[in-house]
């Protein structure tokens, strides 16, 4: 091949290059137009935690996680209806007795229990239901269940109740 072609090749080459690295900006700002917004024109936000955890700084973690999500909602002015479901380990926690907690875990739990309280009042917090099945596994005493709590009878019906009704289920 002679120069000249070699020359228009790498002429073509350059010039390739740069309309992609200039296009990219463009090309990636059309591509993520969808995403930048994924609430837009969201009302509402359904959402049914599944709850499980039972060491009670990972449930502050968890609880202040979901309180952090209602208040993201709410400053973009979607309305969230937040349903909080414990079940398994995730049931001492919900128990107002301290006793049945190692000592080392018992402050991290009074916060739990204090958390749970300020959510149950939070506007967009519509229902904290703790399984009773769940109960009976952690040897949970129904009277020793916070006031803040409601017992239903089986979590996992509960849940499926309110997937049925248009409720993203999401397990932390």
């Amino acid at each position: 091949m002679d120069k000249t072609g070699i020359a228009w090749k790498v002429a073509l080459a350059f010039l390739l290059g740069a309309a992609v690295v200039f296009a990219a900006p463009v090309m990636g700002a059309h591509a993520w137009a969808a995403d930048d917004n994924p609430i837009a024109g969201l009302k509402e936000a359904k959402v049914a935690f599944d709850i499980t955890a039972g060491e009670p700084g990972r449930m502050l973690n968890i609880l202040n996680t979901i309180d952090e999500t209602r208040e993201g909602f709410v400053k973009h002015g979607v309305t969230p209806r937040f349903v909080l479901a414990f079940r398994g380990p995730a049931s001492l926690l919900t128990q107002t007795d301290l006793s049945r907690l190692k000592p080392e875990d018992r402050d991290a739990a009074a916060k739990v229990a204090a958390k749970l309280k300020q959510l149950r009042g939070a506007a967009g917090i519509e229902r904290l239901d703790q399984c009773s099945i769940a109960m009976r596994g952690q040897k949970v005493d129904k009277a020793q269940v916070s006031p803040d709590v409601t017992v239903v009878e089986n979590g996992w019906i509960t849940l499926v109740g309110y997937q049925a009704k248009g409720y993203a289920y999401i397990a932390p």
